[in-house]
């Protein structure tokens, strides 16, 4: 596969131009059969091809990153930010269609880059690959710079990590493995861990249910005989969810063996597109440019998840000599290994849903088609014209509802975590078990943790019911600017006091502080009409449905 090479004399600018060269070809997604994977398996002539292709719509992503990322960047200096109304990870998500995570990472490479004048200029050249130059960002400063640079264009990832752990002089712990907790309550038992995590989130505004259970855990512990420290079993309410990079041995010895895997076709440097973001921009403008960004990057992207999953499926990664696609993704590709297994897996799924693949084709963007691969099969069809009208945060608090409703049903519960807080859960059912003189099941284990957590908090934590308390619980605790992920910590008025503004409930609305004090306080949005249901936006004396919201 070849992108197309033709300048498009059109093109007003030297992104548009750089997007014409390479404009994604146009190739059929439909499910790859039985026989073509088997083809890949046994190493015939399209394997190799099927790999370079792979290879080649990485580096293109790359290139369009690392733009992005000096875009991202900008946008968080000045008040850019607050006259686009919202935050910067939702602006990733929602404009970009990049998650959360993947948005801050490239917000903090364009961040490092600006005082890293050789390593911005190896990375945009291609010398240099997404994943070698955001390793070796914390280290590459000053007249270190130089040597980093030169590490990052010829060693593996593999190795830059441990160079870089020794250069900082800590013991910085790979990325940690997360689990899933999962656990059968009866009706009773769910209604005292309800109780406990509404305490817990009085407690501790803003929390996840996730952190909410380890506080419940941490206070047993306190309380209870037993070393929370020692080392234990999980048991099978925990169960893996990802592996981290623990094969770092099989890494190293498959580097050496295979020669750095000299026998795999080299893939051209690429040079990333020539976007300046000054200082003197408006937001509107870094906006625009950023939006040309993705949608070029949407286009090489469904090509990378496809042919991503064609070689994750076919298991050609490990005949090729890496001890994992992760491991395949990081080195060979140059991008976060974690997100492109992510990736791959969701293409998979779209592979076996009928749904997902109508979906796909009614334009249903990635992060939206994440959430609906949760649900079952029969389902998604009717979720996806809510999914095209909701904002990705709306939609993925539906979904997660939908999910907990269904979880309610079976009397389960479950709860995804990193080992670190699995092992303060853990450590808590032992103390539990240890203290009844009996094997508990992990429900009712969790049952009285909830209630020895309810008893300790539970009279320190009655909150007086204001207007504004009120307020926030109507909405759900939300911020109700649209597309916001945050608490709505704050009630504002929507006809402000000042103008004659009262304190009844329909006018007043949860916001956050970004949205409160930044975006509507400092003229950027205005809100009208009667809370809950019934308000209009505008963003710059503009209607406005929320970002990414045509």
């Amino acid at each position: 596969m070849e992108a197309a090479r033709t300048l498009d004399p059109t093109a007003r600018d030297a992104l548009e131009a750089w997007a014409s060269i390479f404009a994604a070809p146009l190739i059929d997604l439909d499910p790859p059969s039985g026989r073509d994977l088997d083809g890949l398996f046994r190493g015939e002539p399209d394997a190799d091809q099927c790999e370079r292709a792979l290879a080649a719509a990485a580096r293109v992503q790359g290139a369009i990153e690392v733009a992005m990322a000096e875009g991202l960047d900008a946008l968080r200096r000045g008040d850019r930010l607050a006259r686009l109304g919202c935050h910067l990870d939702d602006y990733s998500r929602e404009v970009l269609d990049l998650g959360k995570r993947a948005g801050e990472s490239l917000a903090a490479l364009g961040a490092g880059l600006r005082t890293r004048p050789l390593l911005r200029e190896a990375l945009r050249s291609g010398r240099v690959r997404l994943r070698a130059a955001q390793t070796v960002l914390p280290v590459a400063v000053g007249e270190a710079e130089a040597g980093w640079v030169e590490r990052a264009a010829t060693c593996t990832v593999r190795a830059l990590e441990v160079a870089v752990r020794r250069a900082r002089s800590s013991d910085v712990e790979p990325e940690e493995d997360w689990v899933a907790f999962r656990a059968r309550l009866s009706d009773d038992e769910r209604l005292l861990v309800d109780a406990a995590l509404d305490v817990a989130g009085e407690v501790m505004p803003g929390s996840s249910r996730m952190e909410r259970l380890e506080a419940m855990a941490q206070e047993v512990l306190g309380s209870l005989p037993g070393d929370p420290d020692a080392p234990r079993f999980l048991g099978p309410a925990f169960r893996p969810i990802a592996p981290n990079g623990s094969e770092g041995a099989r890494r190293a010895t498959l580097e050496s063996e295979t020669e750095r895997w000299a026998i795999l076709a080299p893939v051209p440097e690429l040079v990333a597109p020539d976007v300046d973001f000054d200082d003197a921009e408006p937001a509107a403008e870094i906006d625009r440019r950023l939006r040309s960004l993705a949608r070029v990057r949407k286009e090489w992207d469904e090509i990378l998840g496809y042919v991503a999953a064609m070689v994750k499926r076919s298991r050609m990664h490990l005949r090729l000599g890496f001890a994992s696609f992760r491991h395949y993704a990081e080195e060979r590709l140059g991008l976060d290994g974690k997100t492109v297994e992510q990736r791959a897996k969701l293409e998979e799924r779209i592979w076996r849903s009928p749904a997902l693949q109508e979906a796909r084709r009614q334009g249903v963007s990635y992060e939206r088609l994440r959430l609906l691969a949760r649900l079952p099969e029969a389902e998604v069809a009717s979720w996806v014209s809510r999914a095209k009208a909701l904002t990705v945060v709306v939609l993925r608090r539906e979904v997660e509802g939908e999910t907990e409703r269904q979880m309610r049903a079976l009397r389960r519960m479950g709860v995804a975590m990193p080992m670190r807080m699995a092992a303060v859960l853990a450590a808590a059912f032992d103390a539990v078990r240890a203290a009844a003189g009996a094997a508990l099941s992990p429900g009712r284990c969790l049952a009285l943790i909830a209630a020895h957590f309810l008893e300790t908090w539970g009279p320190l934590t009655k909150p007086k019911r204001t207007r504004s308390r009120q307020v926030r619980e109507r909405d759900g605790g939300f911020c109700q600017a649209p597309g916001c992920s945050r608490p709505g910590t704050h009630a504002h008025h929507i006809a402000f006091r000042s103008h004659g503004g009262g304190d009844e409930p329909e006018n007043q609305i949860a916001v956050c502080p970004f949205h409160h004090l930044r975006c509507i306080h400092e003229g950027h949005l205005r809100v009208f009409g009667r809370a809950p249901g019934e308000l209009t936006w505008f963003l710059g004396g503009e209607l406005w449905r929320g970002p990414g919201m045509e």
